[in-house]
């Protein structure tokens, strides 16, 4: 009886010890080293078919095929220049640990123009992931057959001449616009910019003849061209891009202009450590794979992962000089 008791308290114990064992794993803090996410939800600004949109959709893609994560989820808020989907991540920020909010410069030029009280530096950046450049793109049937066009018509009316982009008067599409007519000598002040909620509503404007001419992504643009709805006029790279070979750059029309784009991820305010090591270490891990090659090379994006502070600092001199851009063309004071 004695002996039978022991075995049984033996064996109580063992029980009770594994248990703690348990118990205190499950206790202790998920570490950055550990397994990445197995999902994320992506929060995006803006409509449809936009810049924000395809970059959202094209990462979760990536990460996904890869089996990075299992699944992805895609919440489209548009409104305010994105002013909306930035209010919404921080005043719901203690449920949206696994949320990650899609941005671009716009985010920078918004915060300087006053379009939201709101900047970068209320959120917690994540990375930024690519750069995509700016192309200005014509109907397949439009006369226009080279920027040269453009500005010719440009100089005799400049009302002749209306200009669509995805983003706000005073945004990115509008900004690249007006340095492009500015670097090829004319007034950036008389551009006749038309705005649209998103890429996709501004091309179909473009299509449409609404518009004369589309400021956007050349990541946008280069997919409706390889369809031949649309034509490519000029990009804003130093270089021709290999996706355009034929496409000439602003340079090569006499127009010493060049703009690159960032699209990145931020978290929300207050995101513990953890999480964001997290997420940036998925991103990096997003890199080495064929899935994210293979999205990459056919939207036109360039590789461009800065992470965290390097994120940050990028974003602080961007800002610097980009307001000092703004405050020379009178987009701001």
């Amino acid at each position: 009886m004695k002996v039978l008791l022991k075995t049984i308290f033996n064996r109580g114990y063992a029980i009770t010890a594994l248990m703690a064992v348990i118990i205190v794993s499950f206790a202790m803090p998920v570490t950055a080293t550990e397994p990445a996410l197995d999902q994320v939800h992506f929060l995006i600004p803006g409509g449809a078919g936009g810049g924000w949109d395809s970059t959202a959709r094209g990462v979760g893609k990536a990460l996904r095929d890869a089996g990075i994560i299992k699944k992805a989820s895609y919440e489209n808020m548009s409104g305010g220049g994105g002013g909306k989907a930035l209010n919404h991540l921080i005043s719901t920020a203690r449920r949206q640990h696994g949320t990650m909010m899609v941005n671009s410069t716009p985010i920078v030029i918004r915060s300087l123009t006053g379009v939201f009280p709101q900047s970068f530096r209320d959120l917690t950046p994540i990375a930024g992931v690519i750069a995509d450049y700016a192309a200005f793109v014509v109907p397949k049937k439009s006369k226009y057959q080279s920027w040269k066009d453009i500005i010719a018509d440009f100089k005799k009316d400049p009302k002749s001449v209306r200009v669509a982009g995805g983003s706000v008067k005073g945004g990115m599409d509008h900004l690249v616009a007006a340095l492009a007519f500015q670097a090829a000598g004319e007034d950036p002040l008389k551009v006749r910019y038309v705005p649209y909620d998103a890429g996709g509503k501004a091309m179909a404007g473009l299509l449409s003849g609404d518009t004369q001419v589309l400021s956007t992504g050349f990541s946008e643009a280069v997919g409706l061209a390889n369809q031949g709805e649309v034509r490519i006029l000029a990009v804003t790279s130093e270089k021709r891009l290999p996706q355009a070979p034929d496409t000439l750059t602003l340079k090569e029309q006499g127009c010493d202009a060049t703009f690159a784009n960032w699209r990145g991820f931020f978290g929300a305010p207050g995101l513990p450590e953890k999480n964001a090591v997290a997420f940036q270490e998925m991103l990096a891990k997003m890199y080495k794979t064929p899935e994210w090659e293979k999205i990459r090379t056919s939207r036109g994006w360039q590789n461009l992962y800065k992470p965290g502070k390097e994120f940050y600092t990028f974003l602080e001199k961007q800002e610097e000089v980009i307001g000092g851009l703004m405050r020379t063309l009178g987009f701001i004071k």
